[in-house]
Parts: structure tokens; sequence; C-alpha cells
């Protein structure tokens, strides 16, 4: 019998090694960091180069590819496969069996591995560490919003829409799960016709195809709130606004692989010049227990997703996620999942047509280093369109976060020289708790309107011995000193930082004049002295 106990132990130990496990393989270095650096082209698009310029977000090894070498012997390792890679973490996502994963370990390349169950011992692991990210020093739209007109109305971002901010300018990355017939549908129509649709990949099945290929239309009802158009019957929150779409979700199981996926769709959108990241996914049990987070990992550090999250945030995109669907009395998770606990994601949670808030939204939590949610959104009864093309509504955090992210595309395409934490802040100072936060509706239900304002708010602008009025205006734009001041070198800049007029003023030559200038939003520079300083100016 104790030989037959002994056999049974030694099978099963044999099973459990010989079980498919998923682990992150963290490499060593990369190649040619400071040729690639310096010639930044290389690796991003200029789109990504100029918004990262305009934010003083560096450029630094993260941006990097990993060694494709490195790659191609893990591959060519006994029983590996390599599902997913990340520039970020210079980390690798493999499966096989433990004792397999364990021997990559000696790989002179290969700095430590980390595997997703964490029960599991972890042989000749050496410390991973993740580089910390430091500055630089150096015509209004007018809609019929129909289906769509509540939840929009409730942020204010139709006033957004009134002055003229759509979205135009701006690129978006949907990281979700399928979308079918988005690029049939006759409701997306006007979001391909204006060439919107940049592009497409699908990270599981490892190919373009987003809109046939899938088992999942979630992705279509949310990118539906975002740029869905009906003539008089809905209206996305940011119509204009250019967009890249992922699919990142294996709607046929949970498994930690699917946190490696949306880090690299991340890392892609980054390099892509991509400005808003929404994602309406989150993250915290899995089909293999062992694999499952707890509610005391939520606390902005810790899950793969997260920490990846965290650096997408460092390197400038504003991210904004979905809080999560189980706030219910009867679900034992309750509270928001990753990546929305990080600190750099805004998270959205829902609140009924009313504004009060929705029973299933996931709840903020002490563990948390930041409340969470930050707001919320119509996501009870959220208006949609459906694959079919067929106007309809659907509960869930999955539709209030888009709705939200929409309204910020607009606000930030308002404000191009905010930062990402700056609009993040202005959305939350705007909102109707500001001042007493729960963890319910977070900061609560911004108004973008007064965010908005509350950024132009000042008339005279004074730098120095100047004042510059009115703001708005309609044709002069006057200035004013209080003494013999010298010539100031004054510079106009569109929203795309595109020079529009160049002039020196002084207590002779005191305006400027914009009355050909298409209505918008402007930025005015002034320099004297080496000194500089810019306000926003707006044309109407």
């Amino acid at each position: 019998m104790r030989n037959i106990v002994l056999i049974c132990s030694l099978f099963l130990f044999c099973s459990i090694l010989n079980a498919q496990q998923d682990a992150w393989v963290y490499l060593a270095d990369k190649e040619n960091v400071s040729a690639a650096i310096a010639n930044p082209i290389s690796i991003l698009s200029q789109k990504a180069i100029d918004r990262k310029n305009l934010h003083g977000i560096l450029i630094d090894s993260r941006d990097v590819p990993v060694n494709e070498n490195y790659i191609t012997q893990l591959k060519n390792a006994s029983g590996i496969l390599v599902m997913a890679k990340s520039k970020w973490f210079n980390a690798v996502h493999v499966r096989g069996s433990q004792s397999d994963i364990q021997s990559l370990a000696s790989l002179s390349f290969v700095n430590g591995v980390d595997f997703a169950d964490k029960t599991l011992s972890i042989k000749q692991k050496k410390a991973i560490h993740t580089a910390k990210q430091s500055k630089l020093e150096n015509t209004s739209a007018t809609f019929n919003y129909g289906n769509s007109s509540n939840q929009i109305e409730m942020i204010k971002g139709d006033d957004l829409h009134l002055l003229d901010y759509t979205g135009t300018g701006m690129t978006v990355a949907v990281i979700d799960a399928g979308f079918p017939n988005a690029n049939t549908m006759g409701a997306f129509a006007r979001f391909r016709n204006t060439g919107n649709l940049l592009g497409s990949y699908d990270f599981v099945n490892r190919d373009t195809d987003v809109f046939t290929n899938t088992t999942s239309n979630h992705g279509t009802l949310v990118l539906s709130t975002m740029v869905g158009y009906i003539e008089n019957e809905f209206v996305g929150t940011a119509p204009d606004a250019a967009y890249y779409l992922f699919i990142t979700e294996d709607a046929t199981s949970e498994n930690p692989v699917e946190e490696s996926y949306w880090v690299e769709a991340a890392e892609r959108a980054d390099s892509l010049g991509v400005d808003v990241i929404n994602t309406s996914l989150g993250y915290t049990t899995y089909d293999n227990p062992n694999y499952s987070h707890t509610p005391n990992d939520m606390d902005g550090n810790t899950t793969y997703i997260t920490r990846g999250a965290n650096i997408a945030f460092e390197k400038g995109l504003l991210l904004i996620n979905s809080a999560g669907n189980s706030g219910s009395a009867g679900n034992p998770w309750q509270i928001i999942g990753a990546p929305a606990d990080a600190e750099g994601v805004f998270s959205i949670g829902a609140v009924d047509s009313n504004g009060n808030y929705a029973s299933f939204s996931s709840k903020g939590n002490a563990t948390q280093s930041n409340q969470k949610p930050d707001v919320v959104a119509q996501g009870q009864a959220s208006s949609v369109i459906t694959e079919n093309n067929i106007v309809s509504t659907a509960n869930g955090t999955s539709f209030s976060g888009p709705i939200m992210a929409g309204g910020l595309v607009c606000l930030w395409q308002a404000l191009p020289n905010k930062t990402n934490a700056e609009i993040m802040q202005l959305v939350r100072t705007s909102a109707s708790q500001y001042t007493t936060p729960d963890n319910f509706l977070g900061y609560g239900i911004p108004d973008l309107q007064l965010a908005l304002n509350t950024s132009l708010s000042v008339t005279d602008f004074k730098t120095q011995d100047i004042s510059v009025y009115p703001n708005p205006t309609h044709s002069l734009i006057n200035f004013n000193f209080s003494d013999n001041k010298k010539d100031i070198d004054v510079v106009l800049y569109n929203i795309l930082g595109e020079e529009i007029l160049i002039s020196k003023v002084s207590i002779t030559q005191n305006s400027m004049d914009v009355s050909t200038l298409p209505n918008g939003l402007y930025i005015l520079k002034f320099n004297s002295n080496g000194s500089t300083k810019s306000i926003k100016i707006i044309k109407n």
C-alpha cells in the first residue's frame, strides 16, 4: 500500500509539473538602445514623438522593442509557446509545463520568471526592475442626439460639441473584444467615410480581422457610444475622432494572457501616437483559480495589466477604463478590478438615466491608493447600436466608460496643452460631489463644459505687465501695457500646434487682427527676454 501511495504521489507530482502553465519571462537587455533613442522615428511614429514632445514625455529604453533574437530562442525552447510580448516590461508571456518554463531561467538573457499561478515556486528568479520615467527638462456642431440625448447631456458633452469640439484631430484606441460589422454597418459610415478608422489588430488571433473572426459583439456596442451616428436618432460622444480597434479579450476563456495582450496593445497604441485608450474590460478571477487575483491585489500596483497601465499613463496616454459590474449584493467580488484600480487610469462607474447609482457598478475600496471610481456616467439603459445597425439599450460600466471617454477626447481637443493628469483632475473637480466623494459614485457626474470653462475662465490674462482682451474675441486681440515695455514677440498657434500668426506687440502696436481666422481655440504665446507664457484664446 505504501508503494502504491508513493507511486500515486509521484504521478501526481509529475502531472503538476507537466500541466500547462502561464508565466512571464523577463529579459535582461535590449539591442541598440542608445541608437534607437537617438533616432526615435525608427521606433515610434511621428505623431507619437510629437505627442510626447508636447507634454514633456521622455523617450526612453522602454520604447525600444524586445530583442527578437531572444524571442526566437524562447520559441525554439522545448515545450514553450510564446503568447505575447511587452517592450515596456521587456518581457514575454509564455505557456508550457512548469518544468519547461522553469528551465528558461538558466538562459543567459533571462532575468527572471514569474508564474501566473502564485503558488508555484520560482527558481533562479532575479530582481525585476521597471525603469521610472522622468520629465524632459527641456464651426459649431449641431446634432439631434435622439436616443443618445440623455447620456451625453448628463455630462455636458453636447455643450462641447456646440463649440465644435467633436474629437477632430484626436486619436483613440479602443481595446476590447470583437467589433463585428464595424467595417460595414451604416451607423459607422460617417466615421469610416472620413478616414477615421485608422487600423485594427486582433492580438488573440494575430491578424487584422476584428470584424468577422470574432465570438463577441462587445466592442461594436462600446464603439457605437463614441462614434455611432444615425441622423436624428443617435450621436456618439466623440464622432469625429480617429480610432484604432484592438482585440485583446478572448471571449471563450478567462486567462491572464489577456492581460499581456492588453499591455502589448497599449504599447502599440503609444507607438502609433494614440492620445486616449478606452477599455471596457476588467480582470479579477480566472478559469484556473490558481491564477485568480484577490481583492487585496487591487491596490493599483500589483497586477501585470495595472502595472502596464501605469506605464502607459507615464508615457502620456489618457486611459479610461470601466469600473466593472461586480457591485451587486450577491456578487462576492464587489470592488473595482484591474486595470481600473491603477492610479493612472480614469475609472468610470455607472448611474441610471436619473443619475442614481446603478447597483451593479463596482465600488471603490480602502485597498486602492486613490479614490475609485473616479467619476460616473450613464451605464444603466445606455443607448447603443448593435452589430445589426439597430439602436438598443444595454447595461454595464462597459458603456459608461466609453461614453465618458468620448467626452474626455473632446475636452482634450479643446485643451491640447493640458497633460493627461491635468485633464483627469479638471474632470474630477467639475463633478457633482467633488468635495464629498464616496466609493459608489467617486467624485460624481462630471460637467465637461464646467471643466472647460474652469480652464478658460480668466477674461483679462496678465503676464508680467501686459493684459489681453477680449477673450473670447470676434476680430481683434488687444494688448494693454502698464509701462513702457519693449517689444514682445507674440505667436498664435492653432490646436494642432501650427503657427498661424507672428507679430511684435508694444505700446504703439497693441492689437492682432484674427477676424479672418476660423472660429475655434487658439494658443497665444508670448516671448520676452527669454521668458515665455501661453494662454488660450477663443475666436467666435
